[in-house]
Parts: C-alpha cells; structure tokens; sequence
C-alpha cells in the first residue's frame, strides 16, 4: 500500500474470519462465483434477463428483487457493506469521477484493506476495500445498488458479520453466496423466474 493511510482496525475481526473460513481473501467479489461454485446462485435484475433498466419503472423492478433477496438473507440482523476502489486514498487531488461517487454514496466506508492483484502485483494494480457495519434496513442501499445495477459503480458487496451469506450486485443481476448448496438450492428455488435461462446459471 502506498502512503500513510491505513485500514481501520475496526474491520480487523472481518478480515480474520475471512482468513479463517475462506480460500485467501478476500476476494474480488466477481471471482465469488468461481471460487464458491456449489454454493452459488445468479439472479437477473430484470424480466427476460435484460440488462439496463430504461426507466423508473425498471428501476422500481431492479430495486425490489435486489431487497427481497437482501431481505431474505439479512432481515433483522446486522450487515458489512463494501465498496471497492482502485484509486489510492493519499491521492487527494482531482480524485476521478468513479472515486467521487462511490465516497458520495458509501461515505460511511473506511477502509478496510488492499489487495493487489494475484497475477500482476504493484500501485497500479491495487484494489482497495472500504466497509461499514450497520443494521440491515430494506431500502438502505438503494442508491448503491441504482449505480451498480448501471455498472456506474462495480464491487458493491454486502455480508453478514459471519461472512456466511454475501450479495454481489452487478450490471445485469447479483450473485449471492449461501452458507450450503441446501441454501442456496432452496434460495434458488423461491425465486426461479429470475434465474438465467443459461445452462451454466450466468
């Protein structure tokens, strides 16, 4: 990591349990779905697997699937959410725009920490992971989950304070990881209509 700024040792308990009960982490959340395959499920933000939503009527729709799911995995419990950056924090002057909303919308993330890049390590190579504990409220997230969902922003996650259940929303849908495959099938099954018409679930 460059500069003085460290991650906030108040996230240390979530980097330890990532440590603890997952491959080396963590993860880039769009390798969730590679790394926890037989515990995976996707779901499609909108009917017949369309990508962008065109107008606040889509978006109605995008947002409601998004809280059902979140719901259903976090409803009266507390959640992390992340965001992530590939711009260095010490770096003040003329952040890009990208940097510029995701601290808008996420501006109670403090930084947890950096992970470079396995295959190509270096400054410029270098993600850096923001995060906040706060009680799980449907509609929390809207604005986050509205700039993912037009891949405005990418690597917005939520987790339980367990990392048992992780949502990842992308352009497109979210993918969402359960504690077993019975989960995930039963979780999968509920909401079938929104699955991918793809054999492989993508």
């Amino acid at each position: 990591m460059t500069g003085a700024l460290l991650p906030d040792p108040a996230h240390e308990r979530l980097t330890r349990l990532w440590q603890a009960h997952r491959p080396a982490g963590p993860l880039l959340p769009w390798d969730l779905k590679t790394v926890y395959g037989s515990r995976w499920v996707r779901f499609h933000s909108l009917p017949e697997s369309k990508r962008y939503a065109d107008d606040e009527a889509e978006y109605a729709i995008l947002l409601d699937r998004y809280n059902t799911v979140l719901d259903e995995l976090f409803a009266g419990g507390e959640v992390y959410v992340v965001t992530i950056d590939w711009t260095d924090p010490a770096e003040t002057a003329d952040p890009p725009e990208w940097t510029v909303l995701r601290r808008a919308l996420h501006p109670a993330g403090t930084l947890w920490t950096v992970l470079d890049e396995a295959s190509d390590p270096g400054p410029d190579n270098r993600w850096y992971f923001y995060a906040d504990r706060r009680p799980w409220v449907r509609g929390c997230l809207d604005p986050l989950l509205r700039e993912a969902a037009d891949a405005a922003l990418s690597g917005v996650f939520v987790t339980d304070p367990d990392l048992t259940r992780i949502h990842h929303a992308y352009d497109g849908g979210a993918d969402v990881i359960l504690p077993t495959p019975e989960d995930r099938d039963r979780l999968r099954d509920r909401h079938a209509a929104w699955l991918s018409a793809h054999p492989s679930g993508y």
